[in-house]
Parts: C-alpha cells; structure tokens; sequence
C-alpha cells in the first residue's frame, strides 16, 4: 500500500509552523507575566505556540494521509472582490461611516461567489450590516461615525 502525500497540506502546514514559530520566539524578548496578569508577551506566545502545533498537524496530516483531489482553479473573482472589500472598509469607514461601509463591504463579499444573486447578496449585506452594527456599536461601543462625518 501506496501513502498519499499531500503537497498544499504539507506546505500549509509548514508555512504556518514557521509563522507560529517566529512569533513565540519573537515573544520571548517581553516580559510574559502570569494568566492573572499577562504580561505584553503572553498573548503572542500563547497564540504562535497554538499555530505552530495547528501547522504541524497540518503538515503531519498532509505527509500521513494525503489527498487524490486536484487543485481546481484559483477564484480571482473572490481574491479580488474580498481583498478590495477589506481594504473599502479600512479606508472608507471614517469618512461614510460604520454602517454604509459595512453594507458595501459586506455586498462585495457576497459577490465574491458566482452563485450569488443580486437579491441574495443585498439580504447578506443588510443582516450583516445591522448584526455588525448590533455587535460592534452597541454592544462594544466602537466609537465610530454611522453614517460619516
């Protein structure tokens, strides 16, 4: 019997190893503190050690039990819409407000699917933007205009 090894899960794997690996060394240089009273390393520590060990499953995963399924090819359409919908909100959200933003942003990411239609999307981008609104204004009180300035 034959392993399967899996290319995109070995490199998945080993890529966020490494991220997980750079951080808690990285973290190493601040002070940690205790779980009571953590300290300005404890966070990145905590958060690098749980990639590396996801990335090492991942790798150990993909060199165990690999997969016969090709790559099928890459969605441009969703990178671009959902890469211009984050950066829409991070410049755009002062100056229209939380709620405008967060519609559109929300709208470009439903259209990041091909099989989304116009009245679909705009019902994700109002239930979206009002549990955004709920969650992120009134709930935390995210100081930030609603409607611009």
């Amino acid at each position: 019997m034959q392993r399967r090894r899996s290319l995109p899960d070995v490199l998945a794997g080993g890529v966020f190893a490494v991220i997980g690996g750079v951080f808690v060394v990285g973290s190493l240089g601040y002070d940690r503190g205790t779980p009571l009273r953590m300290g300005p390393g404890y966070f990145p520590l905590l958060v690098g050690a749980i990639v590396t060990v996801l990335g090492l499953v991942i790798l150990v995963k993909g060199l165990i039990a690999g997969s016969d399924l090709p790559f099928d090819a890459v969605p441009w359409r969703a990178i671009v819409l959902v890469t211009v919908a984050v950066v829409f909100f991070g410049v755009f959200v002062r100056v229209l407000g939380f709620v405008p933003t967060s519609f559109v942003t929300a709208l470009l990411t439903a259209f990041a699917s091909r099989r989304v239609r116009p009245l679909t999307a705009l019902a994700v981008a109002a239930g979206l933007t009002v549990a955004a609104t709920l969650i992120f204004i009134v709930g935390l009180q995210l100081r930030l205009p609603l409607w611009g300035w």
